[in-house]
């Protein structure tokens, strides 16, 4: 019988860092096994901020056993410091991952919000809405760093796991008819058009 995989998503950053635990059984299903943010001192020497989320992400890693670490992928951001910091804590969760012996995987933000809403736009209040009904939450899960840490375990675990595939087939029901209505609601692109005038 085919046993569930139970990811670690960390969603990275400095002063909060979202942590998530899921299980994910071979149907795709999923339940909550923990949710939560790591912070560090803004007043805190660079180093002791590192400590402090890498501590975190041990005693995560210790007490819940995952079988993977996903993270999500640093991206370019206008604010330099602020990726800094996300690319110094993504760098810990790594490296944490390899002192398990755990094998880890990064997604982009588009990959993220597509894999939960099958849309790769979706804001943040869509994406906690969806993380909610796929594990059956009474409430949407808070801060919205501990809901994209989830939503990046589960977008690991469906995008990872033996149904994974191109189309229609990666999404669930439930993300069809999000996808669909989020398409109706969106406003198509106008395309810009030259007009020749006849009296030129």
């Amino acid at each position: 019988m085919s046993r569930s995989l139970r990811v670690l998503g960390i969603d990275p950053g400095l002063t909060r860092c979202g942590i998530g635990v899921v299980d994910v059984s071979p149907n795709r299903t999923a339940s909550l096994v923990h949710v939560g943010v790591v912070r560090s001192s803004t007043t805190d020497p660079i180093e002791k901020r590192l400590a402090t989320i890498a501590a975190g992400i041990r005693e995560i890693l210790s007490a819940h056993d995952p079988h993977v670490v996903a993270v999500e992928r640093v991206f370019a951001q206008n604010n330099r410091h602020s990726v800094m910091g996300t690319a110094q804590a993504s760098g810990i969760a790594l490296l944490l991952a390899a002192e398990h012996g755990i094998p880890a995987a990064t997604h982009t933000p588009s990959e993220v919000k597509a894999a939960i809403t099958g849309y790769g736009s979706a804001d943040k209040l869509q994406v906690q809405t969806m993380v909610a009904r796929v594990l059956r939450l009474d409430a949407l899960p808070q801060p919205a760093d501990a809901a994209d840490a989830l939503a990046i375990a589960l977008c690991h675990a469906w995008r990872g796991g033996p149904i994974a595939a191109t189309g229609e087939t990666t999404l669930t029901p439930a993300q069809r008819a999000w996808r669909d209505a989020e398409k109706r609601r969106s406003p198509q692109p106008r395309v810009a058009r030259t007009h020749v005038r006849s009296d030129a």
